[in-house]
Order: C-alpha cells, then structure tokens, then sequence
C-alpha cells in the first residue's frame, strides 16, 4: 500500500487569511457584546463564544477586554472620512450618520453605556476628541460661510445634529409611541434620515440672529 504524502501546513497567506477572520469576527461579537452588556458587564468568554473562537485569541490578537475595546472604538473612528466625505453638507453628514446608526446600532448602544459612565478603565479618547473638536470647528465654519445660522453655538448645534441621528436607536421606544413603525429597521431608518436632512437644510434658511 503506497504511502500517503506527509500533510503540509498551511501556508503564511493562509494563516494570515485566517488571523484576519479570526479578529474581525470576534470585533463583530465585540460591539453586540458591549452593546447589549455595557463595558463592565461584557465577558470575554460570551464573544468568544460568538465569535466561534477561543478566548485565548482574544488575548493574543487584543491584550484582553481593554484593548478590544479600544479596538471597536478605532474602528468606528477609521469610519469617519465615509460618513463625513470631503465637500458634503451638513444635511447630508446627518442622513449618513442616521444610516450608520441603523446598520450598526450596538455601536451607538455602546456609547449610551458611556454616557452612563460605563467607559472601563481608560476613559481618556484622544481621537474621539480631535474629531469632535474637528467637527465643531466645521460647523462653525459652515455658520461663517452661510450654510447655517450663526446664533447658534457650534457645540450645541454639533450636538444636537449627532443625538438626532442615533435617536431611532436610542429612543425607539419613544419613537414607537410616536407613531413610528419599526424605528431601527433600514427603512425607516432611511425616511427619517432624509427627515432630518431636511431639517438641518431648514436651519440654513431660517433668519440669521443671536438671541439676548
């Protein structure tokens, strides 16, 4: 009976293909997992569990919960250029982030748990910082050049603009007994961001003034 040739390991490209489904699944059983169970309350064996992987390459790939965290929050930011494209308006930046909500509503559910003081152990977010301070630096720009009125401070109208667009996930429940059928579905989800893109282009047609 001839032998059978000895079995090869896989190749670097393969292992590399591998290593990379590995992470992104387990980044994707991370934002449902923080989503639904905040940072304190996330167990790194319920992703793992999810991801289909074992825990230990949570470790490996992440240095542990924190440093998968951090990972989620970077990969939300390395979105931003998508959503906030060079040339678009205001209205439109709003719609996308409305959108961006709907398709991925653990990673909005993850910031309510922030905003609830749920950060983990490092609350410090430096690139979250500069791109909100980038993004009321344009807003303050657009007030300048016409696009929208100046008598609203640039920080509450950013603010105001980015909690409207999470609100079908954040506040579907309020949004249910508006009237409003399946909030966080992509349909709706796509009504109410041209609803909310026609509301931030209002505000460039509403008369100019700075209240006493």
């Amino acid at each position: 009976m001839p032998s059978q040739p000895p079995r090869r390991s896989p190749g670097g490209e393969v292992r590399q293909r591998d290593a990379e489904r590995s992470r992104r699944a387990i980044m994707e059983a991370a934002v449902v997992e923080f989503g639904t169970h905040g940072y304190a309350g996330a167990r790194v064996s319920r992703i793992a569990e999810r991801a289909g992987v074992n825990k230990q390459l949570i470790s490996y790939y992440f240095g542990g919960k924190q440093g998968l965290r951090d990972a989620v929050t970077d990969s939300w930011h390395d979105r931003g250029p998508a959503l906030y494209p060079p040339g678009a308006s205001l209205a439109d930046v709003a719609a996308n982030y409305v959108r961006a909500a709907v398709a991925d509503p653990d990673m909005f559910r993850l910031l309510v748990w922030e905003a609830m003081g749920d950060y983990g152990p490092d609350t410090g977010d430096e690139r979250r910082t500069a791109w909100m301070h980038r993004f009321v630096e344009d807003v303050a720009a657009r007030q300048e050049s016409g696009e929208l009125p100046p008598g609203i401070d640039p920080r509450a109208l950013g603010l105001a603009i980015f909690a409207a667009a999470a609100a079908p996930v954040v506040f579907a429940p309020i949004a249910t007994a508006m009237g409003i059928e399946q909030p966080r579905s992509t349909a709706t989800g796509d009504w109410y961001a041209d609803q909310l893109s026609l509301l931030v282009r209002a505000l460039g047609d509403a008369p100019a003034g700075r209240p006493d």
